[in-house]
């Protein structure tokens, strides 16, 4: 039974954040161990730092050289990072953003020839990691340029709460150019499958927001709903999604009308991520649907201001791999149940 274990591949991160804290939090609890195999991909060095900062005696990396001699009773860590490397908790500087991009580039090459089955990404700047092996606004983009998708998702998931975005890592003032009839309805094609084939929900009921306040107010503080986002709603009814709005982003949330939706569709980054960490901070998930792929990130940052201090929460981390195990199974069920399917005929001739 252990053999089946699904592995998941984890990345450091920043090395001056609190990426190693809520790895070690999260595997000091050896329950863990009944749910997946964990290999980090990061640096003993690096490790020892901050478990000593930590002061945590009672915890330690099964160091590997190969992802194939992984201990499905242990973290296991591969050293992909340069020993010479520095740890400075707390700051921004060159060689942790090395040390991230190292890191992911090993466990996304890994993942590519099925060393593993899922990956899970601790926090990155996305200053220091810029180089010219890294030129993305973050996580999403780069395994997009990696694993090609024909559209993908930035989806924020919790058990009551589910938001994706139209627009991702793009500045506010170009937000409206990416509002098109067909984005939105890319968008909401991918939400659409991903919910039934990485949630295992037959029909989604999905909530679309309106770009503008009040959602335009019927044309008079905006035409973006009318002229692009109800044509998007209606073009999607006719592929069969059921996609309601758009709705006014502030009283939506405020209401808890988000409770009878299994997914909201919102604009852009800040109007559906805001409302989400505010309301589930700690146990939001970065899911990114539409990959060929399962990727999931906690919904946290580097968290510079507290790193060392062992004051970081391992709550969002942790959902982040159980999300990721969750999404590779109902995957392997949804190829199960559909790989026979019965042939319809045509009969109205």
């Amino acid at each position: 039974m252990r053999d089946k274990l699904i592995k998941v591949g984890i990345t450091q991160g920043d090395i001056n954040g609190v990426g190693y804290e809520v790895i070690i939090k999260t595997f000091l609890d050896i329950r863990m161990y009944e749910i997946c195999t964990p290999i980090v991909y990061g640096s003993p060095k690096v490790a020892s730092y901050h478990r000593k900062a930590l002061n945590i005696d009672n915890f330690s990396f099964n160091t590997i050289k190969s992802a194939e001699e992984a201990n499905s009773k242990r973290a296991n860590l591969i050293n992909c990072t340069d020993d010479s490397v520095r740890v400075e908790l707390g700051h921004l500087t060159a060689s942790g953003g090395e040390a991230a991009f190292r890191s992911l580039e090993k466990a996304v090459q890994d993942l590519k020839e099925n060393k593993i089955d899922v990956l899970v990404t601790s926090p990155i700047n996305k200053e220091n990691i810029q180089s010219k092996q890294f030129s993305f606004p973050g996580h999403t983009e780069y395994l997009l340029s990696k694993f090609k998708s024909e559209e993908i998702l930035m989806l924020m998931v919790s058990e009551k709460l589910k938001v994706g975005v139209v627009t991702g890592h793009v500045p506010i003032q170009r937000v409206p150019l990416y509002i098109t009839i067909e984005n939105i309805l890319k968008k909401l094609r991918t939400l659409n499958k991903s919910l039934k084939e990485d949630f295992s929900i037959r029909k989604p009921r999905i909530a679309v927001l309106g770009l503008n306040p009040h959602a335009g107010d019927n044309g008079i503080i905006g035409t973006e709903e009318q002229n692009i986002i109800i044509p998007a709603l209606q073009a999607a009814k006719e592929e069969n999604i059921n996609a309601i709005g758009p709705y006014p982003a502030d009283s939506f949330f405020g209401t808890e009308n988000f409770l009878h939706f299994d997914a909201i569709l919102a604009m852009y980054h800040d109007q559906g991520l805001a409302p989400f960490k505010a309301l589930v901070f700690n146990e939001g998930v970065n899911y990114t649907a539409g990959l060929p792929i399962v990727r999931t990130s906690p919904a946290h940052g580097t968290a510079f201001d507290i790193a060392g201090k062992n004051l970081a929460s391992p709550d969002s981390f942790r959902k982040a791999i159980y999300l990721a195990c969750d999404i590779y199974n109902n995957r392997n069920m949804h190829k199960e149940l559909t790989k026979n399917q019965l042939k319809t005929n045509d009969l109205s001739e």
